[in-house]
């Protein structure tokens, strides 16, 4: 069979293991297990070239289930175990899985420097707001005052927003999608893979034990309309029933809208997720409940900037043009020195 044949018959039940998935009943986990399994048939992409890499927690388990390459690394290192892999085979396509905690508190400098250098890897945040595997600590997500088992009397700590993070790190693409919608998991994750440098995608996703509903004032059945922004490119930023709301600009801060009433859509800001400018993207980034509908999408997507990966061949491929050199005069040369007593 033919590689591109090969190709054109994956099906999601190819990235399914024989392992039993140990995960509690009812966790948000299963569902981006299903999403992602869903999506990989559909890349185009030969089985071998893939590799899911994790760190260390509940979402870090994801290597096990999936019938790729994988390596489960430790606490907040996946980061530069997936550096190593890309660099050593630019042709894989590598996806890395990590959490709230796992990458955002003793992984955050590894994040940082694999989303700065725009390695060409797509990073999936599990977003739970919570340490889940470790039953139930305030995450660098969580709340101000959130009471957790290490913090009876609330968190005092502001958490962490992870895609002013990634745009911190200049990721050259960052998005959010939540467990709770497939359709739009599907599409995100495509998205991720299709661009070239880091995606960074951040994943409402649920813990059911240990901080139950944490998002459903945002994704709930009966607000969901309400109080979610889904983002496409070239066209205004609407939500409500309907689309019945927008957000405009009002000098530098944006600001809600009731269409029909005190705008229309010619007042509304156009989404453009290609803006080199990172205020527009900052700005989104920031919008929250219950100040605002919380955007869902891609928010930043830079093209034209060369991967760390296609930087490091270059010159890989510059010092072998120069011909074989001499190890014994790399040691004696006048770079080294003998130390005498």
């Amino acid at each position: 069979m033919s590689a591109s044949t090969e190709e054109s018959t994956l099906t999601k039940k190819d990235f399914v293991t024989s392992n039993d998935v140990r995960w509690c009943p009812g966790c948000g986990d299963y569902a981006i297990l299903n999403a992602v399994q869903r999506t990989l048939p559909e890349l185009g992409i030969p089985k071998e070239k893939f590799v899911v890499v994790s760190g260390i927690g509940c979402s870090s388990r994801f290597p096990y289930y999936m019938n790729t390459y994988g390596f489960h690394t430790i606490h907040g290192r996946a980061p530069t175990v997936a550096t190593g892999i890309k660099v050593a085979n630019p042709d894989l396509s590598v996806w890395m899985i990590t959490g709230d905690g796992d990458g955002l508190s003793i992984g955050a400098n590894h994040l940082l420097h694999l989303l700065r250098r725009n390695l060409d890897i797509n990073v999936l945040l599990f977003n739970n707001r919570i340490y889940g595997l470790t039953k139930g600590q305030y995450s660098p997500t969580s709340e101000v005052g959130k009471k957790t088992k290490s913090t009876p009397s609330g968190s005092v700590d502001y958490p962490v927003n992870p895609l002013l993070f990634a745009l911190g790190s200049e990721s050259t693409f960052i998005a959010r999608t939540t467990d709770t919608d497939q359709k739009h998991m599907l599409e995100t994750f495509k998205a991720a893979q299709a661009h070239k440098g880091t995606s960074f995608v951040e994943v409402f996703q649920n813990c059911v034990i240990f901080n139950n509903k944490t998002f459903d004032s945002v994704t709930g059945r009966d607000v969901k309309s309400e109080q979610v922004m889904f983002l496409e490119e070239g066209k205004p930023l609407v939500f409500g029933e309907g689309g019945s709301k927008g957000i405009r600009l009002n000098g530098l801060s944006m600001e809600t809208v009731t269409l029909g009433e005190d705008s229309n859509t010619d007042n509304l800001l156009i989404h453009n997720p290609k803006d080199p400018n990172p205020a527009y993207a900052t700005l989104l980034a920031q919008m929250s409940y219950p100040t605002f509908p919380t955007p869902f999408g891609i928010l930043r997507q830079l093209e034209g900037r060369e991967t760390y990966e296609e930087s490091v061949v270059g010159q890989i491929n510059s010092a072998q043009s120069q011909g074989i050199g001499s190890l014994q005069e790399l040691l004696t040369g006048n770079n080294s020195w003998v130390v005498e007593n």
